[in-house]
């Protein structure tokens, strides 16, 4: 597939039968290591009705399901569509960051005792249930509340409301609109971490690129302790997109949507299919923040535990990776309501925007994104640019170069953990499949994913954390 360079960083392919073009964002040793599948997923992206501007793709795109992972598209209202495609399986997969007031030296000493308790206390791995046992009718009011349920049942502090993307609870969710299945595996899961690339992270500040801005999201020194969790909303969410592909595929051919790829199965956004498909998934994004929150709650207790102390854990923010939802930009000089979807990729605000709490507004939103357990994980902040470009998007992680079957192929989990031992990192996981899964080589280079999106001017550097201990499902 041929494209040509616009600007430093930014790739743009044309062809006929493309609503819009194909833009790719990532500087060019990025660019030359991605699959040509990519481009294809998101060409086809790029025939959907309705989209706007251009078929996005961010520096950590890699293949995924009917859109690229790393995709962001927007559609307009009018024959714009939504496709669970552009929104994945794991809804409302997203990352907080939580700063501490302990430092890299009160850690070291008690760091394999507290991965070890982090481990017992948070349930990770296929399958593993929580202490919760929701009813049905909790399990709808988590639904409808998100963090806020957490929070109102003590599991949290009110300030963490502030903090969380959508303020922890977006709405128009419905209940209602979410099958037995689903509702059946989300019951025993709030507060579980689950497998693959999920994960709980220790970390100490390595590097601050902007002290000022850094400060107001609790990054203060070099040496801090912060932890990273990384998680979405389980078999709830899972099951909600498996029902409502199905649906979708019978909606494209009742509106007579000619699809590109079976995967991309999409409805118009003014049809009923597509409203209840959405109300469903809010179920499954409130989830998921209601599930970091209670997870945040039992690592607060854990480290109070463990350090025989109040141990002061500030969460920082909390962004969403998986999720389409509708959004205000500005297209052709005038602001228009359009639904985003942002598959593995994660919302950007510029400052000023009344989405962002109002401690951070001055500096923009921060953007968390995790690296893999061998290297480094960043602190973003959201730009003017990535809003005018991007739909206020950027990358969500170094992505995957390698599948999970070819890296457990490749890669020796038991060896992996003994050397990330040697260089001070505690790793526990329930496999050590889940280690090879989940090797370094198994991923691009997050700094050069950083690099790109710097270079492009769609976020901006403000600190970058490496690990200490981490835990894994």
């Amino acid at each position: 597939m041929d494209f040509t360079q616009i600007r430093e960083g930014v790739w743009e392919h044309r062809s006929d039968g493309l609503n819009v073009p194909v833009r790719v964002y990532a500087k060019e040793k990025v660019f030359r290591e991605m699959e040509e599948g990519v481009f294809k997923q998101a060409s086809n992206v790029a025939r959907l009705p309705g989209i706007e501007k251009a078929s996005l793709v961010m520096p950590d795109g890699h293949y995924g399901y009917g859109f690229p992972i790393g995709g962001v598209a927007a559609f307009n209202l009018e024959d714009g569509v939504v496709s669970p495609g552009g929104v994945g399986y794991d809804i409302n997969c997203g990352v907080r960051l939580l700063s501490s007031s302990l430092g890299e030296a009160d850690v070291r000493p008690r760091l394999k005792k507290l991965v070890d308790a982090l481990f017992d206390n948070i349930p990770c791995g296929v399958g593993r249930d929580s202490t919760l046992r929701l009813s049905l009718g909790e399990l709808d009011d988590v639904s409808l509340a998100g963090a806020r349920w957490a929070v109102e049942k003590g599991y949290g502090l009110d300030r963490d409301l502030q903090h969380i993307e959508e303020y922890g609870s977006i709405d128009g969710a419905n209940p209602a609109n979410v099958g037995k299945k689903a509702k059946s595996r989300g019951k025993s899961q709030l507060g579980t971490l689950g497998s693959g690339n999920h994960f709980l992270e220790v970390q100490r500040v390595d590097k601050i690129f902007d002290a000022v801005a850094a400060k107001k999201y609790g990054i203060e020194r070099e040496g801090q302790v912060t932890v990273m969790v990384h998680c979405g909303s389980r078999g709830f969410g899972h099951q909600i997109a498996d029902d409502y592909i199905k649906l979708m595929l019978s909606a494209s051919a009742k509106y007579g949507i000619r699809l590109p790829d079976r995967e991309l199965a999409c409805a118009p956004l003014s049809s009923k299919e597509a409203s209840d498909y959405l109300s469903a998934m809010y179920c499954a994004v409130n989830y998921a923040f209601a599930n970091r929150q209670v997870i945040t709650h039992w690592i607060r207790q854990t480290f109070n535990d463990v350090f025989r102390q109040d141990v002061d854990l500030s969460l920082t923010y909390d962004v969403c990776h998986n999720i389409a939802k509708y959004e205000k930009h500005r297209l052709s000089g005038k602001k228009q309501k359009l639904c985003i979807h942002r598959k593995g990729a994660t919302r950007a605000f510029a400052s000023g925007r009344k989405e962002i709490p109002e401690i951070y507004r001055e500096f923009g939103q921060p953007v968390i994104i995790p690296g893999d357990m061998g290297t480094c994980s960043y602190l973003l902040a959201g730009t003017d640019k990535a809003m005018d470009e991007t739909f206020g998007s950027t990358c969500h992680g170094a992505g995957r170069l390698m599948s999970r079957r070819k890296a457990i192929a490749s890669f020796r989990g038991d060896k992996i953990q003994k050397e990330l031992a040697k260089r001070g990192v505690f790793v526990k996981a329930t496999h050590p499949k889940m280690l090879a899964e989940e090797a370094s080589k198994a991923y691009k280079d997050v700094n050069e994913i950083i690099d790109s999106v710097e270079l492009t001017g769609i976020s901006k550097k403000i600190a970058r954390f490496t690990p200490l201990g981490v835990a894994k499902g």
